[in-house]
């Protein structure tokens, strides 16, 4: 099996070596018999794989295809596959046909949808992490604080409690706020919304959560409109069960717009997903989306939210994760499922 994986995405890596890479690429190859070899090309990760993967064998690479690919034009007659096949370098994506290289990227994704006893002791773990952290996130919230400093706070009380990394980004205004995006220095003002998703990640395991604030008192038609989001979530986690579809859920969420007549702002020029799996990687299968038949099974990981812009008041969140249970949904993330309000003045601090 070879495995690729970058900084950006590397889960299928991750789950073949338990190997989190930062930098540059990596490629693994595992072999039936459970031997592995991750090729790197920093040395600097190399050194690092060293002490964390001592069981494996790392080699430092200048030209990392070209290594990886002599590799496998070795292995003869040896049936191998590749993951994830949208991935693959050219270099590599050139000898599938002269090895017969199979695409092994839905076996790999079933694995990582649906997670072993010890996955979710860390995934328990971040869910905690995700609850602590809105506390801060609520707290730090004030006018005149600059999102990119609110953001700052979070962060820094993550990688105090171990954090390997967070998955956020973040809102700040009213019916113009379209979404969600990396700061910008925007600073929070009176009646702003202040939509965020947190998304720590402890031993490689990522869960989210997604909530809404305002600045001061929240008005009728924010009240009113949160409760429509408040609506659809619970339809969704209600709808959660081994055996229905991820398209299930997102039309249950979606559902409760349409009773409302905002059915067009479930659709894909207002929003993206009614949710999404979690894991090795912040946003990865089961897509929650109409037309998305994944079965839904006993062990994964999702999260629920039907985030979407609003017309009256702009663009909300509300999202919890959960693992799926035999007969439904275990919800992991226990901060209220409210509409927050933080003062609108300065603290004295």
């Amino acid at each position: 099996m070879v495995l690729y994986g970058n900084a950006w995405q590397n889960d299928y890596l991750r789950y073949g070596v338990d190997f989190g890479i930062l930098e540059g690429e990596g490629i693994a190859i595992v072999t039936r018999d459970g031997e592995a070899t991750l090729y790197l090309d920093d040395p600097f990760e190399a050194d690092r794989a060293s002490v964390e993967c001592d069981d494996i064998t790392i080699v430092v690479c200048k030209d990392i295809v070209r290594d990886v690919a002599a590799k496998i034009n070795s292995f003869d007659n040896s049936n191998i596959a590749a993951a994830p096949q949208r991935h693959l370098p050219y270099g590599l994506a050139q000898l599938r046909q002269k090895h017969n290289i199979a695409d092994a990227t839905v076996i790999l994704d079933h694995l990582l949808m649906v997670k072993a006893e010890e996955e979710l002791q860390a995934v328990r773990r971040a869910a905690r992490l995700a609850d602590e952290g809105y506390a801060v996130f609520r707290d730090a919230a004030q006018i005149g604080v600059e999102d990119y400093a609110l953001i700052a706070q979070i962060e820094a009380f993550f990688r105090a409690n171990g954090v390997d990394d967070n998955f956020m980004i973040i809102g700040v205004g009213g019916p113009e706020m379209r979404g969600m995006a990396p700061p910008s220095g925007k600073k929070l003002k009176a009646g702003d919304l202040v939509t965020t998703e947190l998304t720590p990640c402890i031993d490689g395991y990522y869960v989210q959560i997604c909530r809404t604030l305002v600045v001061g008192p929240p008005n009728e038609a924010q009240q009113k409109a949160f409760s429509l989001y408040h609506e659809a979530m619970i339809a969704g986690i209600d709808k959660v069960a081994p055996g229905v579809s991820a398209s299930d859920i997102a039309k249950a969420e979606n559902d409760v717009f349409r009773k409302y007549g905002l059915g067009d702002y479930v659709t894909s020029e207002y929003t993206r997903v009614r949710g999404h799996g979690l894991g090795l990687f912040p946003d990865t299968k089961p897509h929650i989306l109409e037309g998305v038949e994944t079965t839904i099974e006993q062990g994964m990981l999702l999260i629920v939210h039907p985030n979407t812009y609003h017309p009256e008041v702009g663009y909300m969140v509300l999202g919890d994760s959960l693992i799926v249970g035999p007969d439904g949904a275990e919800v992991l993330t226990t901060t209220p499922r409210e509409l927050f309000s933080v003062p609108q003045t300065r603290s004295a601090s």
